[in-house]
């Protein structure tokens, strides 16, 4: 699993990591603070460990949410949605 966020989403990205831990093997891109950065660059190393399946799956965490999507779908190979149910996104793996 590759896991990703924004210095805005680093706070949930930190509780999510401890709780995916449990069940995957977490490949964290970071941000590692709440300092800030440039969201591009982790959904891209996101979306780049999909593509190169080194990892199955990728969840990125921003503030906003659309940004990180449409850099991850800049990756050939890789489809990414904002998703903020699970039904949404139940709907974008279909």
């Amino acid at each position: 699993m590759a896991l990703g966020s924004d210095h805005g989403g680093f706070a949930l990205k930190e509780a999510l990591k401890t709780q995916l831990e449990a069940n995957y093997t977490v490949r964290d891109t970071g941000a590692h603070s709440t300092e800030a950065v440039d969201y591009p660059d982790f959904a891209a190393a996101v979306g780049r460990l999909v593509a190169s399946s080194q990892c199955d799956f990728g969840i990125m965490i921003d503030a906003a949410g659309i940004g990180s999507a449409m850099a991850a779908n800049k990756i050939r190979g890789v489809r990414a949605a904002m998703c903020t149910t699970p039904t949404l996104a139940r709907y974008a793996r279909e």
